[in-house]
């Protein structure tokens, strides 16, 4: 009992230790978005910020670019997650519940697709947005970053739906269900996990994604918010650090409060199907 208590108390102090190590990032940010400008730069440097400005958080909230923004990330975002949730869904059951000419090539093909560089794409992509007219636009970069992320969220996908058992949604539809009612009934609360964790995975990416974006948005008006961090190099000046930390602050509550909320119903979706299974 002894020996069992001592390894347990080394597990909790090392799993202490490195959430300490991972949310070292996360205080240095707010700690530095707190300080005041002088300050900053202190060698060695302000552990806590003393005294508590806010004046960088005045800074952006009261920037009208930092608002335009946000609004065009939280719509590129919500785009992506709904269409590859949706799509990958299907794609993931048709793969995995079908059996049709092709498919195997299909899956070949899925996985060839995620090995090609996207930054070798970027030149036609360019083009191509370039020949529609949707450069600066929500619904050029939302389509780009919908071709570039299915690959991925369908293959990610196929292995939670290949996880469910198919004798769950035979039973069901011996016992009256369609192959469809069986479907959402018994199968898509099962696939709860994987529904939440391609949303996260979708979200993630168009929120976070710079590289094409810069690629793709060049009027100041029509900028994500990674694109927006740009703002504070301040050329020969330096970098504005306080209004970057109290930018990233702001922009990481979105993703916060994503993770609490998805946290609860990837729980209690999971419950939920095991329980109708």
């Amino acid at each position: 009992m002894r020996r069992k208590h001592l390894a347990r108390s080394v597990v909790n102090i090392v799993v202490l230790l490195s959430a300490a190590l991972w949310a070292l990032p996360v205080y240095w940010m707010i700690n530095s978005s707190l300080q005041l400008e002088r300050n900053l730069l202190n060698n060695p440097p302000n552990l806590v910020p003393s005294p508590i400005t806010l004046d960088h958080f005045r800074k952006v909230l009261t920037d009208a670019t930092f608002w335009q923004a946000l609004g065009m990330s939280m719509s590129i975002a919500l785009i992506l997650v709904f269409t590859t949730t949706v799509l990958s869904l299907l794609a993931a059951l048709a793969l995995t519940r079908f059996k049709f000419v092709g498919r195997n090539t299909m899956i070949v093909a899925i996985l060839v697709i995620q090995m090609i560089p996207a930054e070798a794409m970027f030149l036609s992509q360019y083009r191509m947005l370039d020949g529609w007219n949707l450069l600066n636009s929500v619904m050029g970069l939302s389509l780009l970053y919908i071709a570039g992320l299915l690959p991925f969220v369908v293959w990610m996908m196929r292995g939670f739906v290949a996880g469910v058992p198919l004798e769950l949604e035979e039973a069901a539809m011996v016992d009256g269900c369609s192959r469809f009612k069986a479907m959402v009934k018994v199968t898509l609360p099962l696939l709860a996990p994987g529904l939440v964790a391609t949303s996260v995975f979708s979200f993630l990416h168009a929120w976070n994604e710079y590289a094409l974006a810069l690629i793709v948005l060049s009027r100041n008006t029509s900028i994500t918010l990674p694109l927006w961090l740009q703002s504070f190099q301040q050329g020969l000046r330096g970098f504005d650090w306080g209004g970057a930390m109290a930018g990233s602050v702001l922009i990481t509550i979105p993703v916060m409060i994503l993770f609490l909320l998805v946290q609860h119903r990837m729980t209690s979706g999971f419950v939920a199907g095991a329980v109708k299974g």
